[in-house]
């Protein structure tokens, strides 16, 4: 098991800009959905921005510490203009 905390520490030492936010989708602490924010991002197709996300976590993930992630990538353009839309 791991923490929302770590995923979101993990993700930010691979990524020292992102703005992270997790959300544990069963309360076990291995099924997580992550938002990710970063300038990383920018000029990268959305498999690309994935990978980016993956290799942080990918003790967590060989080891199953984490056995699912539904993730949303955005640059931080991308995330702006998708808050201003409700």
């Amino acid at each position: 098991m791991i923490s929302p905390q770590q995923v979101e520490e993990m993700i930010k030492v691979a990524m020292p800009d992102a703005q992270v936010q997790v959300q544990d989708l069963t309360g076990g602490g291995d099924h997580y959905q992550v938002v990710v924010v970063s300038s990383q991002f920018e000029g990268k197709g959305r498999v690309q921005q994935h990978q980016l996300v993956y290799s942080s976590l990918n003790q967590a993930m060989s080891s199953e510490a984490i056995h699912a992630l539904a993730l949303r990538t955005y640059t931080p353009q991308a995330w702006q203009a998708a808050s201003q839309v409700v």
